[in-house]
């Protein structure tokens, strides 16, 4: 009767062990798909969009996932930033929304929300009857202007006007001698 006993409790066990690995595949099965749909989620929709691509001199504070603006309204997002190893500028891929097609001679601004803020393309549609392409080119960009530039336009614009306004310095005048003191004598 003993060997018995140990006989159920072995199939017990083994009918244990399936229904742990299938609850355990369903678990994982299930995590895997919630992971995808987060995934899925966390894209933009512009991010399906067709990718352009820009050359820039300068593109301090922009970086993958910074928008990507027409008119004000986000139609993409920053994908890709490289330095071309020939003329050294920063060449930008992003992508466009499927349902925006701009103009060939369309243009891409880098610029901030405010003062501090964080970087973005601001697009400027031209007046071309071609379209852009994906993988196209725009070719007439604005690098970004740092702080620092702003900062000292500013100063030189302020001081120069201050210099324009300012009445003309009139040169000091001469002491008259006839009324002029003489220097007190100290005496011992």
């Amino acid at each position: 009767m003993v060997t018995g006993n140990a006989g159920d409790m072995a199939v017990r066990r083994a009918g244990k062990d399936r229904l742990e690995l299938a609850v355990g595949l369903v678990a994982a099965g299930v995590l895997a798909v919630l992971i995808v749909i987060a995934f899925i989620g966390r894209q933009h929709p512009q991010d399906r969009g067709y990718p352009l691509h820009a050359a820039f001199s300068h593109i301090d504070g922009l970086g993958v996932g910074s928008d990507v603006r027409l008119a004000g309204v986000t139609v993409g997002h920053v994908r890709h930033l490289q330095v071309d190893p020939h003329n050294f500028q920063a060449e930008v891929t992003f992508s466009v929304a499927p349902n925006i097609q701009l103009p060939a001679d369309s243009g891409a601004i880098i610029t901030s929300d405010s003062l501090l803020g964080g970087k973005y393309i601001a697009l400027t549609p031209g007046g071309d009857a071609t379209m852009l392409k994906a993988d196209g080119v725009i070719g007439e960009t604005q690098g970004a202007i740092s702080l620092e530039q702003l900062l000292s336009k500013f100063i030189f614009s302020v001081t120069d006007s201050l210099q324009k306004k300012a009445p003309p310095a009139t040169p000091p005048t001469e002491p008259n001698p006839s009324s002029a003191q003489a220097p007190a004598q100290l005496t011992p």
